[in-house]
């Protein structure tokens, strides 16, 4: 993570993602003004907005990848973002998802 937060341009990520983030914090007990201020902090790197297309472009993902809507949400953030690579502890590491090569931030 601290790779991505020394880089030259600001990376990108989905409101989706700052939800499963602040959740998960609050699961683990971080106290409400902590975490939000966390989701503060990510939501200075560029966001990608949870829209009609993204849902609809996110059902496409998961119908072509074989993955869950949530994942398939993250895929198609991820191609509106001009991504090459997605950093996800979900997703199979090193696979290619149609120009989209998935890094586990935790490996």
């Amino acid at each position: 993570m601290r790779e991505l937060w020394r880089a030259d341009e600001a990376p990108w990520l989905s409101v989706q993602v700052l939800q499963e983030f602040f959740v998960n914090l609050c699961r683990l007990g971080v106290p409400l003004a902590e975490a939000r201020e966390a989701v503060t902090d990510y939501a200075q790197w560029r966001v990608i907005e949870n829209t009609v297309a993204l849902c609809e472009r996110g059902i496409a993902e998961m119908d072509r990848w074989r993955v869950s809507f949530w994942d398939g949400l993250i895929l198609a953030a991820a191609r509106e973002a001009g991504a090459t690579t997605l950093w996800s502890e979900d997703l199979n590491p090193g696979q290619d998802y149609g120009g989209i090569r998935v890094v586990n931030p935790l490996g």
